[in-house]
């Protein structure tokens, strides 16, 4: 049914369930993963605020050290799990759009993705990577809470 599955992480103890049930289940269907990790890069009104509190190469310092720590936990659940993976890093304009566009590229059948869940105004303000992958992804979609 599914061939390979995507499963994004930013390293997070949410993103961790998301990660350690799409492995799981790459294991019972005996099908590879790519596991991403999406970075957003610093710009405009977001870029001003960060330049004033600290250099940019400070910010890419800890994106870098980041990456690092999350590819470090992947791996390790991975050899855990004893699934066939990859790990990659993607720069896109929003999580959203780098998770839709790695799973065509990579011929990934499904996405295994976590949420908080929140609802509400809650969601509104603090916006939804999850939704808008539901909402705009061609590929099946699983959300894990």
């Amino acid at each position: 049914m599914y061939t390979r599955i995507l499963i994004p992480t930013d390293g997070s103890q949410l993103a961790t369930k998301g990660l350690d049930h799409g492995l799981a289940l790459a294991k019972a269907l005996g099908v590879p993963v790519t596991v991403v990790s999406v970075t957003v890069p610093l710009g405009g009104l977001a870029l001003q605020g960060v330049v004033q509190a600290q250099a940019l190469e400070s910010y890419d310092q800890g994106v870098r050290e980041e990456l690092a720590a999350t590819e470090r936990l992947v791996r390790q659940k991975v050899a855990e799990a004893g699934v066939a993976a990859e790990f990659i890093s993607e720069t896109a304009i929003s999580a959203a759009i780098g998770i839709i566009e790695t799973a065509q590229a990579r011929n990934c059948g499904l996405i295994v993705i976590s949420s908080h869940g929140r609802t509400g105004v809650v969601r509104m303000i603090l916006g939804s990577q999850t939704q808008e992958v539901l909402a705009k992804s061609t590929v099946p979609v699983l959300v894990v809470k």
